[in-house]
Parts: C-alpha cells; structure tokens; sequence
C-alpha cells in the first residue's frame, strides 16, 4: 500500500526528473541558435575527432530522433540526430563531441563503460519486471517475489550509478578535445560545456529516481514484515 512516505520520498526526485529534462531542451534549443566559429558541422567535428584518435574505422551516421545522439559499442557506430548531425551550432559540436568521448571509452577500455554495457540485460529485466514483482508479493503476501522483485531492480539502479561517471567522463573527453584540437575558441567552449551539463543533469535525475523507487520498496517490504 502507498503511504504518504512513499509520496513524499518519490514526489521530489520526479520533479526534479521533470526540471532535467526541460533545462537539457531549453539549453540545447538556446544554444542551438549560436553557430561556432569555423562553421563546422556535428558530423564532421565527430568525424575530425574520432580520426584523430585512430578510430577511423568508426562510422558517423545520422540518425531519425530529438537528442537519441549515441555511441554503439556493439556495431562500433557513431549516431547523431539530425539537429545535431548537419548543424553548425556550438551545442551540436558538444553533443557530437560527447558521444565520440564514449567511442575513445570503448577504444581504451574504460572500466566503467564495459560494466555498465554489462548490465544492460539484467537492467532491462530489473527496471520492467522488478518492481511489478515487488508489488505483486507485497499485495499477495509472497515475501519471495518481493525480495527477488527488489534485487532485480536493485540491478537497474546500479546501472543507472555506473551511467553517472561514464556520461561525465564522455564529457569531460568532449569538452578537453574541443579546446585542444582548437574546434572551439573559448568564448564557444562555455556554451557548449553548459549543453553537457544539463544533460548530465537528466541522468543523475534517473539515478535519484530509481534510487528513491527502490528505497520505498525496501521500505514496503519492512512495513509487511512489521504487520
């Protein structure tokens, strides 16, 4: 049963889930609108920089979605969304520069990206399956599936933490290889740093979300075992 606890410990991370995800759009579009200096496109600052970093073979393709911008380990693909792929604007350059921090991740074997993709599939069963299963036993008495809906979203939760330093690492890769490959001046790298960051925003409020999901399970299950 959902008790004003649960409420008042969820509410907030959802709002602020909310404020994420409206700050990442209203800062891209802002910046959407200030094209960098050299006129370079989002497919080709991916481009210039993956070649720099000897992954030549790593295609860039555009791809259909606002902001579905993402490195595919497995295909070893590089795919930008058309507002960043053909644009010339200092918020594109970030994002396109992002995502080919995850592709250098993936070349050096940054530790935090394999165990992430590692995840994935326990992930995907624990963030659909897992907190049905929890509410299942809570409400036919089935202290098991509780316990075990509980793990497995648990697994979901430990995959939305291992995403937080992967996605800033890329970032921080991003924003270092803008300035030192000279893509960006520096009146150009603040823009785009402030693009990055509201998106990071976004995936420590998924982390904040799931975290607060799985404490008020936990705290279900203590309140049957109480009864």
């Amino acid at each position: 049963m959902v008790t004003i606890y649960d409420i008042v410990l969820v509410l907030p991370a959802f709002i602020f889930a909310m404020y994420a995800q409206f700050k990442v759009k209203s800062t891209f579009s802002r910046y959407s609108q200030q094209g960098n200096i050299r006129g370079l496109t989002g497919a080709e600052v991916a481009r210039m920089i993956l070649d720099d970093n000897g992954l030549t073979d790593i295609p860039v393709e555009a791809v259909a979605g606002e902001l579905s911008d993402h490195y595919d380990p497995s295909s070893r693909t590089l795919r930008l969304s058309e507002s960043v792929y053909g644009s010339t604007s200092v918020a594109a350059l970030g994002v396109a520069a992002h995502e080919t921090g995850h592709a250098i991740q993936h070349k050096v074997g940054y530790a935090a990206l394999g165990l992430r993709g590692a995840l994935i599939p326990v992930a995907n069963i624990g963030s659909t399956l897992g907190p049905w299963m929890a509410i299942g036993g809570f409400f036919f008495h089935i202290p098991v599936l509780m316990h075990l809906g509980i793990i497995l979203f648990s697994c979901a939760v430990a995959f939305y933490l291992i995403t937080l330093p992967v996605e800033f690492n890329a970032s921080n890769r991003a924003l270092s290889l803008l300035g030192s490959c000279n893509i960006l001046e520096k009146d150009e790298l603040e823009p785009a740093r402030k693009v990055l960051n509201a998106a990071a925003m976004t995936y420590v409020a998924s982390a904040a979300v799931a975290m607060a999901q799985l404490l008020s399970l936990i705290l279900s299950l203590n309140r049957r075992n109480d009864d």
